[in-house]
């Protein structure tokens, strides 16, 4: 069984010597077994996200692990609360790295994470970003995971103008790197289909109360709502649109939005609400539901829900299992000359690496109280 060390090692830098020293003592030779930090949300508005983040991680883990583990060394995970604040978060990775602690770092969080974990990390160990996002990152040490607009936005908008006539659409978003530019290639993608963008109002992460919000959106009228909200956040706002009845003349659509959230926002406020995602558990492919049967059965009908967010972490572990099984090391420099055309089979089904990125498919799905119905794949 894979290892998880599930205390966060936030604040280490600021913490007393010994403490630090502590950390400093897990530099590990060659033999030794590969750990990874797992940077997840354990609080905040993605926090509802962590659970299930955690439990997908360990099974990608417990199932290398029994199969020799990664050039004969099992893995073991330190678990780094990515729903701190970005810099803190930053600071608690930089330090398990230099230490020697870690020999890779994967993780769902969000976008605003990253770029503050880049700089730090200085090209030093392969770090796998797991999460959806809006696209464009370059850096030499990162491999994405994760569906970007190209793939996951444009063709739903497109969808939604041919299918549903749904062309002027309103932003509801929370204020930081994602949601801007993913409002800014939508913007984008629906001037090349005669669509537009009326109305667009960010909020802060963590936002609870959308009164304001909704009332602008009665008076703005669009067809559409894109919403580029964060766990809590979308659960809060989807209860305040079903509240003031805006669900009867407009719909929502979401590429972050999961079984975790529409379980949060209730049966009463999820009518007329899309999401795109590469995974969605009631997938009816041989690779999805393998993965949910095996995913049930080592945690049981307690576990948390199995959502698009905790399998981006379980590919976050194949993807890096891969990565150093075709590079034969765990250097990056020959992790990244080795990458090119690296492919696989997922949950998400076949996917491949092409310019750091996992291409893969993505599938367009309507909610239906509380479970989601897969409408297309794209």
């Amino acid at each position: 069984m894979a290892l998880i060390d599930s205390t966060p090692v936030h604040g280490l830098a600021e913490e007393a010597p010994d403490c630090r020293e502590k950390v400093l003592d897990r530099r590990r030779g060659p033999s030794d077994p590969l750990r990874i930090a797992l940077v997840v949300p354990l609080q905040g508005p993605a926090g509802i996200f962590g659970p299930s983040s955690e439990f997908c991680a360990e099974l990608a883990a417990e199932e290398v692990n029994s199969a020799g583990g990664v050039l004969g060394r099992p893995i073991e995970f330190v678990v780094v609360d990515g729903g701190a604040p970005p810099h803190s978060v930053a600071g608690e990775v930089d330090l398990l790295v230099s230490a020697g602690a870690v020999d890779a770092v994967i993780g769902w969080h969000i976008s605003s994470v990253r770029k503050a974990l880049i700089p730090r990390m200085a090209d030093r160990v392969p770090y796998v970003y797991t999460a959806l996002y809006e696209g464009g990152e370059r850096a030499p040490c990162v491999f994405l995971a994760g569906e970007t607009p190209g793939r996951q936005l444009r063709p739903a908008l497109a969808w939604f103008a041919r299918e549903l006539g749904v062309r002027r659409w309103a932003v509801v978003g929370d204020d930081y790197v994602w949601p801007r530019r993913t409002a800014a290639a939508a913007r984008r993608y629906l001037a090349q289909i005669g669509g537009v963008i009326g109305e667009e109002v960010f909020v802060a992460l963590g936002t609870e109360t959308y009164g304001d919000v909704v009332r602008r959106l009665g008076a703005a009228a669009p067809q559409g709502v894109l919403m580029l909200l964060v766990g809590a956040d979308a659960v809060a706002f989807n209860r305040a649109f079903a509240d003031a009845g805006l669900h009867e003349t407009c719909v929502r659509f979401s590429p972050l939005m999961d079984e975790t959230i529409v379980l949060g926002s209730g049966a009463a406020a999820t009518e007329g609400l899309f999401a795109a995602a590469g995974f969605f558990e009631t997938l009816i492919t041989a690779d999805s539901l393998d993965f949910s049967a095996r995913y049930h059965r080592r945690f049981g009908a307690l576990a948390p829900v199995l959502n698009s967010m905790g399998e981006s972490c379980y590919e976050g572990v194949r993807l890096l299992v891969e990565l150093f099984n075709r590079a034969g090391s765990t250097d990056l420099r020959q992790i990244r000359e080795s990458s090119h055309g690296l492919a696989y089979d997922s949950p998400r089904g076949p996917v491949h690496l092409r310019g750091q990125h996992l291409e893969q498919r993505v599938f367009l799905a309507a909610v239906d109280g509380l479970e989601f119905d897969v409408l297309q794949r794209f």
